[in-house]
């Protein structure tokens, strides 16, 4: 299929660890990418893992196993502390993270098959997507600027691409997570056995995009795919 191929162009220098030995190099650059995305001001909380064929959280039947908040808290949790980061990092050593999004920075969440088409028309017309991670094999993330803390609460305009994590299966098609929403953060492991990575050279220092003329564009692409929901994917 033309979108995979574009994103396995995209992703093919990708690598993922699973030694999670504190002093293993994968220990060591999980602790890396956690604290770079707090370094470039991206709030963030530790979060449940995959455990087995679950979640490391005590819910029975967890509907979202290693994809959800460790707290119910998260909102007032998440920070940039580099201490208290620290903290989590040696004491919860399987630990996935999240972000909060709304705070410092927003995320465009899109279907990978229309999130490779956005990178290629970026690419020709020298746009800047930013920092961008890959959610697994299936989907994009696309880091931006945020609109979710204006000086004037008034001047807060909802948008119906507004996404939570209790909507998200409302949101087949492009998710804008802001106020009261999250992502998983790089290096985290889904219970598929896939990974959330950040793509080549598009890690979190790169500067954050204005999110308007990236989800133009990504909207665009979104418009060239087609949702299929009897094999809920995505086809050109």
């Amino acid at each position: 299929m033309a979108g995979k191929s574009r994103l396995s162009e995209w992703l093919r220098r990708r690598s993922a660890g699973s030694d999670t030995d504190p002093g293993s190099a994968p220990a060591l650059a999980r602790e890396e990418l956690i604290n770079a995305a707090a370094a470039a001001g991206f709030p963030v909380a530790p979060a449940a893992h995959p455990s087995g064929y679950g979640c490391s959280c005590d819910r029975v039947g967890c509907p979202t196993p290693g994809m959800h908040p460790v707290s119910f808290a998260w909102h007032t949790q998440a920070t940039t502390d580099p201490q208290k980061i620290d903290h989590w990092l040696r004491t919860l050593p399987l630990a996935n993270f999240i972000s909060a999004t709304g705070a410092s920075h927003d995320v465009l969440d899109v279907p990978a098959d229309a999130g490779g088409i956005a990178l290629e028309r970026l690419a020709a017309e020298g746009g800047d997507a930013g920092p961008v991670a890959a959610y697994g094999d299936d989907r994009l993330l696309f880091f931006t600027a945020t609109r979710g803390t204006p000086v004037d609460e008034d001047e807060w305009w909802p948008c119906e691409l507004d996404c939570h994590p209790e909507t998200v299966d409302e949101h087949p098609g492009l998710r804008w997570h802001c106020r009261g929403s999250y992502v998983l953060l790089p290096p985290a492991k889904l219970p598929t056995g896939g990974a959330v990575t950040w793509l080549p050279g598009r890690g979190p220092d790169r500067p954050l995009p204005d999110p308007l003329p990236l989800l133009e564009v990504l909207m665009d692409s979104c418009a060239q795919v087609e949702y299929v929901p009897e094999t809920v994917g995505w086809r050109l």
